[in-house]
């Protein structure tokens, strides 16, 4: 059989171009092809995508948390940086990724599940820089709050 007969799963593979920039219609597949599996075991989901501001659920899960029973600040970090990567992904340019993020954490993440949120404030020339907030799922109340610059 020749080379040129033979289905190339790599050629066939769809360049994710058409999800892009992000909409609610194409949040979903967007986060499926640009994030890694450890990323999508924090089971973000009942994602909401309004401009340039993307939020999800992040759900309380027992792998996700540390001995005193919150979920850790390594979880909370990556969901933020997930989110705000999607609101990065709403505008006309893609990034090159996270150049730095300052995390608050203001309360214990534990007894509920949480609604991440980001927002993109300002794309400019050289990066964008978004704010985060983490709020427990119930009561709105304020968990963690970053900000975060993206380099294109």
């Amino acid at each position: 059989m020749d080379l040129a007969d033979k289905a190339c799963p790599i050629l066939q593979m769809s360049t994710g171009r058409e999800l892009f920039p992000v909409t609610q219609e194409t949040v979903l597949p967007a986060y499926d092809l640009i994030f890694a599996p450890w990323v999508k075991q924090l089971a973000l989901c009942d994602f909401n995508v309004e401009g340039h501001r993307v939020s999800a659920r992040l759900p309380e899960a027992d792998a996700l948390k540390f001995s005193a029973g919150a979920i850790c600040g390594q979880a909370i970090m990556a969901a933020i940086d997930t989110i705000t990567a999607l609101a990065m992904a709403t505008g006309d340019r893609a990034t090159r990724g996270t150049s730095y993020q300052h995390t608050h954490f203001l309360r214990p993440a534990k007894g509920d599940d949480f609604i991440v949120t980001a927002e993109v404030l300002r794309f400019g020339k050289t990066s964008a820089y978004a704010e985060a907030k983490i709020t427990f799922a119930g009561t709105g109340a304020l968990v963690a709050h970053a900000v975060l610059e993206f380099a294109f």
